[in-house]
């Protein structure tokens, strides 16, 4: 599992990413997206239509990734809470759906990298990690 105990705890409180993938002309796209994680460590995105959308199709010839989860938790103090998870995607056309109603298609990201600012009480600073 590449995500500590608070990290997984922030990472299954929160609804919401951003998925940055790369199209085929190399411009990014990045859209919100719901995220599942598994008990192996990897994420799921999963969707509605996944398979004829953008993001899944720039995954097929791009494998390279990023998601973003964060919030501002306050706004006096500011406190802001984020992890951005780095790493290789595949695009799978026939993984069970993460949800009922979802296609049969996602994009599951094997971390490589994560970047970790306000999760553990006791960092300052951004905390980074390979794999």
């Amino acid at each position: 599992m590449p995500f500590t105990p608070a990290e997984l705890e922030y990472l299954t409180s929160q609804r919401l990413g951003r998925l940055a993938t790369v199209a085929p002309d190399s411009s990014p796209q990045n859209n919100p997206v719901g995220y599942f994680v598994r008990d192996d460590g990897t994420i799921d995105i999963g969707g509605f239509r996944m398979g004829a959308s953008r993001k899944y199709r720039n995954v097929k010839k791009n494998n390279k990734v990023a998601l973003v989860i964060d919030d501002l938790v306050s706004t006096d103090p500011w406190k802001v809470r984020m992890l951005e998870i780095r790493g290789d995607a595949e695009a799978i056309d026939d993984a069970e759906p993460p949800r009922a109603g979802m296609t049969s298609e996602v994009i599951r990201i094997h971390p490589r990298r994560i970047f970790a600012f306000g999760i553990e009480p006791d960092d300052e600073g951004i905390q980074r990690r390979e794999f």
